[in-house]
This record gives structure tokens, sequence and C-alpha cells, in this order.
């Protein structure tokens, strides 16, 4: 999913969106360049009872890894 240049909440907000659509035990990357999703998205999954999965860097932003749990 890319939210490159969408400034938070946006991305978590559409996160939430896609994770309905993905099986269970799936992984969904977030592509963000706003630092608040380094805390945003972990802190979403958390909430919502799904699996942050780590994050890894790209040549914009960063890839947040979210795997869906039932």
């Amino acid at each position: 999913m890319d939210a490159l240049g969408r400034r938070c909440p946006i991305p978590v907000i559409e996160l939430a969106k896609v994770i309905g659509e993905v099986p269970d035990g799936a992984l969904v990357a977030v592509l963000a360049d706003d630092e608040a999703a380094r805390l945003d998205i972990p802190a979403w999954c958390a909430m919502r009872n799904q699996e942050y999965a780590g994050e890894r860097p790209a040549e914009h932003g960063a890839v947040y890894l979210v795997r869906r749990r039932a």
C-alpha cells in the first residue's frame, strides 16, 4: 500500500481500509515517508490486535509490515 507523501493519520486510515481485504496471516506492506508512521502503525496494530511485523528502509521513507490476524 503506497502512502508516500501522505501525513498521519492517513497511512493508518488507509491500512484500516485494506487489512480486511487480505487473508488471515497475510502481510500488508505500508510504504510511508511520514516519520509519525514509525509510531502510529505499531500502535494501531496493538489497538486492533494485528501483528506488527517490522520495518525496513525504502528508497523513500520506510516499509512497515503488518500481518493480519483473525
